[in-house]
């Protein structure tokens, strides 16, 4: 499908840091010590300058071209941030959250 980003070796090996942060996430205290202070968490796992503004402005759209992060890993990440499914949605296909939220229940929409 065009424009689909292939999750790869390269993907993942670009992605390391990135997805293992976002898996920290499946463990109660590691998303309240995320909560609790957000830049010594992402400095626990060494995130890059780019990877910790992506984090701080909740951009997946860049943790997933830019950084290499896992859809499920990144989706672990929007929710302790309080990011839903359907927030990551918009936010990938371009559209606010009104828009995407529009297109759920226009005929057709899958």
């Amino acid at each position: 499908i065009p424009g689909t980003r292939v999750f790869d070796w390269r993907e993942s090996r670009k992605g390391y840091r990135i997805n293992k942060f976002g898996m920290a996430f499946a463990d109660a205290a590691n998303r309240a010590a995320f909560m609790a202070d957000e830049e010594a968490f992402m400095a626990r796992f060494g995130l890059s300058e780019r990877e910790r503004q992506c984090v701080r402005n909740r951009d997946f759209r860049g943790l997933i071209e830019d950084c290499g992060g896992n859809i499920y890993m990144i989706m672990k990440i929007g929710a302790c941030t309080g990011h839903g499914l359907y927030h990551l949605g918009a936010q990938l296909r371009g559209e606010t959250f009104e828009q995407f939220m529009d297109t759920r229940n226009a005929k057709g929409a899958r």
